[in-house]
C-alpha cells in the first residue's frame, strides 16, 4: 500500500470519527476502559513493588532471620506451634559461627495478628496507644543499621544491671513528647517507670503513605524485658552476615549448628525455619502475579467488548460507503488497496481509543500516587499502546475483508 493511499487512509478514519462523533466514542469505550484498566493496576503494582523492595533493603538484605517456625507466606501447623522455643544461648552459638557480622535474639510483646501493639505508653497527660514491647541485646542496631535520631542506645552496662532505660520508636516519641527533648523524660509502660535514653529515625513506611507499625515501639535491654514479660521466652534471632556470596555457607553453618543444639535427628525435618528477605519478595510476588491475572482479565473483557464494538462500526462504515467503494474500483482500486485501506482505518480508531486510554490511565495513576505507591511504568504503556492496536487489527480484518470483496457492479447499483 502506496504511502498516499496510507494518508488517505488515516484521513478517511478521522472524517468518520469527526462525521459520527457519539457514535464513534461509543465505539472506542471499550478499548479506552481496557487501557485505563491495565496503565492503573500496572501502575500501582509498579510502585508497590518499589515500595517492597525498598523496605527489604532497609531490613538489610544480609539478613537472616531464624525462629521455630516459619511466619512469612505459610500457615503454622500444630507441630509447628508445639516446637521448642530457641533460647539466648542458640544465639551466642551462632554469633560465633565463620561470616556472621552479628546476632540479635529478640523478645517481642504484641498483636501477631494485627501486627500491632497492645500496651499505652504514657507521659504526664499524653498518652500513646497500640505500643509494641521489645526486648533486644545491644547487637541489634548493628544488625539493622539502625539511625539514632536523638540520644544513645542503650549499653551492654544497661543490659547487665537491668536498667530501665527505654529507646522510642520515632512516632511514639512524637505522639508522646511533640516538640519537647524527650531525652532523660521518664514514661510510664505497663506500671513501670522507664527513663528514654534515645529515639530512632523514622522508617520506610510498607506501601507508601501512612504510619510504619515499626514506628510505634518502646525497645528495652532484653534483661529490662524479662521484668516486663517474664512469660516470653520465643525468641527471635537475627543474623546479619558479612557477603552475599557468603550467604548460602552461613544458613548451612546455622542449620548444622541447630540440628546438634535441638538434638535433631538424621533422617528428621529440621525443627526450626531459617529465612531472609527473599521470602518477603517471593511473597510479594505471589500476590502481585494474582493482581496481574485480575488486570488481565479486567482488561481483557474491555478490549473484547472494544473489539466487537469497532467491528460493528466498521461493518456499518462498509454498508454505508458501498457505492463510493465501488466508485473506487470502478477507476482501479485493487482488493489490496481497498483490504488496507479499512484495516488502517479500524487500527486508527483503535489507536486513538489506546492513546486516549493511556492519558486517562495516567492521570488516573497520578491520581492514586496520593493514596498508594504509584509509578506509570513505560514498558505497561507501550504493550497497552500495541493490545489497543492490535485489536483494530484483529476485528477490523473481516469488515475490511467484506470490502474488498464487493462486486464493483453491485456496488454501484447500491442506493
Amino acid at each position: 500500500m502506496k504511502l498516499a493511499d496510507q494518508k488517505e487512509a488515516v484521513r478517511m478514519a478521522f472524517d468518520q470519527l469527526r462525521a459520527n462523533k457519539l457514535r464513534s466514542g461509543l465505539t472506542i469505550l471499550g478499548i479506552v476502559i481496557g487501557v485505563v484498566t491495565v496503565i492503573a493496576i500496572s501502575s500501582v503494582i509498579n510502585g508497590l513493588n518499589s515500595q517492597v523492595s525498598g523496605m527489604v533493603e532497609a531490613m538489610g538484605t544480609n539478613v537472616i532471620w531464624v525462629f521455630r517456625f516459619p511466619v512469612i507466606g505459610v500457615r503454622p501447623t500444630t507441630e509447628m506451634l508445639t516446637r521448642k522455643q530457641l533460647t539466648k544461648e542458640d544465639a551466642d552459638a551462632m554469633a560465633l559461627l565463620p561470616h556472621v557480622a552479628a546476632v540479635s535474639p529478640s523478645l517481642r510483646y504484641q498483636n501477631f495478628d494485627f501486627n500491632a501493639g497492645s500496651v499505652t505508653a504514657k507521659y504526664g497527660s499524653r498518652k500513646v496507644q497500640s505500643v509494641s514491647l521489645e526486648g533486644d541485646t545491644t547487637s541489634s542496631k548493628d544488625v539493622y543499621d539502625w539511625d539514632i535520631k536523638q540520644g544513645r542506645y542503650f549499653t551492654e552496662q544497661d543490659e547487665e544491671r537491668t536498667a530501665n532505660v527505654t529507646v522510642l520508636g520515632h512516632d511514639t516519641a512524637e505522639d508522646l513528647f511533640g516538640e519537647e527533648d524527650p531525652l532523660g523524660k521518664e514514661v510510664q509502660i505497663e506500671g513501670l517507670t522507664f527513663t528514654v535514653v534515645g529515639t530512632l529515625q523514622k522508617q520506610k513506611a510498607a506501601f507508601g503513605g501512612g504510619k510504619n507499625p515499626e514506628d510505634n515501639f518502646a525497645y528495652f535491654p532484653i534483661t529490662t524485658f524479662h521484668k516486663l514479660h517474664p512469660e516470653i521466652l520465643d525468641y527471635w534471632i537475627s543474623v546479619k552476615f558479612d557477603d552475599q556470596k557468603n550467604k548460602a555457607a552461613v544458613i548451612d553453618s546455622i542449620t548444622d549448628l541447630l540440628r546438634r543444639r535441638r538434638k535433631v535427628k538424621n533422617e528428621a525435618d529440621d525443627n526450626f525455619a531459617i529465612f531472609g528477605s527473599d521470602a518477603i519478595t517471593r511473597l510479594w510476588t505471589q500476590i502481585t502475579g494474582s493482581l496481574f491475572l485480575l488486570m488481565f482479565g479486567l482488561s481483557a473483557v474491555g478490549l473484547m467488548v472494544g473489539g466487537v464494538g469497532v467491528m460493528n462500526i466498521m461493518l456499518v462504515s462498509v454498508t454505508e460507503r458501498t457505492r463510493e467503494i465501488g466508485v473506487r474500483k470502478a477507476i482501479g482500486a485493487t482488493k489490496r488497496i481497498i483490504l488496507a485501506q479499512f484495516t488502517l482505518e479500524a487500527v486508527t480508531l483503535c489507536a486513538l481509543g489506546g492513546l486516549i486510554g493511556i492519558l486517562l490511565g495516567s492521570i488516573l495513576a497520578f491520581g492514586l500516587s496520593y493514596i498508594l505507591s504509584s509509578s506509570v511504568s513505560l514498558v505497561w504503556v507501550a504493550a497497552a499502546f500495541l493490545c489497543s492496536c492490535s485489536i483494530g487489527l484483529i476485528f477490523g480484518i473481516y469488515p475490511a475483508w467484506k470490502a474488498a470483496n464487493l462486486n464493483p457492479i453491485d456496488a454501484l447499483r447500491y442506493e
